[in-house]
């Protein structure tokens, strides 16, 4: 029976740059998928590229790419797909064509896009009904002037499609997480978009492997018995044609698989399990079984599927004010508790309120040790935020006694991008598939 081997070596912007080349050069993958993508992740590419139209992607990706160069000549087989693209995906393709020319490299590029639906907004709310929050009811005009990005969450189909067309490497922009792998799944099986049971099997998988080291050990309730994790193995998803499949890391690395590990990240963000929402499938985790075949390897079947909703998911930021927080040590949690309440007052006096601030105090092991003082406000009044953040040095002389931990200087003043969850109909977007000339 057809197998393939899918691993996952980076589970968000920022994971370990390492990681892919480890996984690459010891476990004897089909295919690489790394995923850099979080809500918050795609309002600061979008400001990337406002800033500068060759930027607004993952830029890790190109330095993994150049170190997996040497790893590439040797395994001319691997495929790679990623979501690096984010808000510009043909800059990242560029960028890791100019990677693979300097080191006489030939790969087929593929991009997936269309998931962009910012410039589509005016014609898209011409039906009110449109990206209402799903939270709250309301209407996406009452922040339309403060949207900075909104994606839609693509699904596997664009990305088999680019697979079956030759690709070697597929980039994409924003895609639902686990479509990374039911993708490849789509193009080497050939699975229909109505065998919903296999399409939900490689749905699992691609959910159990999308974190990386969170499915190996990495944060598991019982992490030491996981060690070493200075060396922890990123996951690899053995899928067959039936759907059954296995989740393993490369030998001699550190971390663990067992029934735990993956159960915990078989649960991870997960809303209703009966009904795991995906572009491409609902899928069922309760009907999953898991077995542990031998040490750090689990096989997972039995998974159901249901077919997909007519909507995809609508990721939206927009710019909702300032923030900052700062910290200072203080003897005596009572006095840390208090000495919050005066940096507040003092600004109330000076003319400032604020539309949230929130004091918190972690205190010692007794009631005179040094507890740790945070205060944070959040406020679309930049001014304002910017004169709380000078109010912190004042209190090592005009406070509690004992104010330490003031020698890192002000804090600084963030702008807020805040979360807009939404619906939009599919029939509304359309995927785009293309190759890099």
């Amino acid at each position: 029976m057809k197998r393939i081997r899918i691993g996952n070596g980076c589970g968000f912007w920022g994971d370990s740059v390492d990681a892919p080349i480890n996984l690459v050069r010891d476990g004897h993958l089909d295919y690489l998928t790394l995923e850099y993508l979080a809500e918050l992740t795609m309002s600061i590419l979008a400001l990337q590229k406002q800033r500068d139209p060759n930027a607004g992607f993952a830029s890790d990706f190109i330095e993994v790419l150049s170190r997996l160069t040497p790893l590439l000549i040797q395994q001319p087989r691997l495929k790679i797909v990623t979501n690096a693209g984010g808000m510009n995906p043909m800059a990242c393709a560029l960028q890791a064509k100019a990677v693979l020319d300097k080191a006489g490299i030939r790969r087929r590029i593929f991009l997936v896009s269309g998931d962009d639906i910012f410039s589509k907004l005016e014609e898209i709310l011409k039906d009110p009904s449109e990206l209402k929050n799903l939270d709250t009811g309301h209407s996406l005009e009452t922040i339309r002037s403060k949207v900075v990005s909104a994606n839609t969450y693509l699904g596997a189909q664009p990305i088999a499609r680019a697979l079956e067309s030759g690709a070697d490497i597929v980039i994409t922009g924003r895609v639902a997480d686990a479509s990374l792998t039911v993708g490849p799944a789509i193009a080497e099986f050939g699975w229909a978009m109505n065998d919903f049971d296999r399409l939900s099997a490689a749905t699992v998988a691609g959910h159990l492997i999308e974190c990386g080291a969170q499915a190996t050990g990495g944060i598991w309730t019982h992490w030491q018995e996981a060690e070493p994790l200075d060396t922890i193995g990123y996951p690899i998803a053995e899928i067959d044609e039936s759907g059954v499949f296995q989740i393993s890391k490369p030998p001699h690395t550190g971390g663990a698989i067992n029934l735990e590990t993956i159960s915990e990240q078989l649960l991870y963000e997960v809303g209703d399990p009966a009904a795991y929402l995906t572009p491409d499938v609902v899928s069922d985790f309760t009907s999953v079984l898991l077995k542990q075949l031998s040490r750090d390897v689990v096989q997972v079947s039995d998974a159901r599927g249901k077919p997909a909703t007519p909507f995809y998911k609508v990721s939206i930021a927009f710019r909702d004010g300032f923030s900052s927080g700062g910290t200072l040590v203080i003897p005596g949690a009572r006095a840390a508790k208090r000495a919050g309440e005066i940096l507040l007052a003092r600004l109330r006096h000076a003319g400032f309120s604020y539309q949230r601030s929130y004091v918190e105090v972690l205190p010692g092991p007794t009631e005179n040790s040094e507890a740790y003082l945070r205060v944070s406000v959040h406020d679309p009044n930049k001014a304002a935020v910017e004169r709380f953040t000078r109010e912190f040095a004042p209190l090592v002389t005009s406070g509690p006694q004992g104010v330490s931990g003031y020698t890192t200087g002000r804090a600084a003043v963030r702008e807020v991008f805040a979360y807009w969850p939404a619906l939009i109909r599919k029939e509304l977007v359309e995927p785009k598939v293309e190759e890099l000339q």
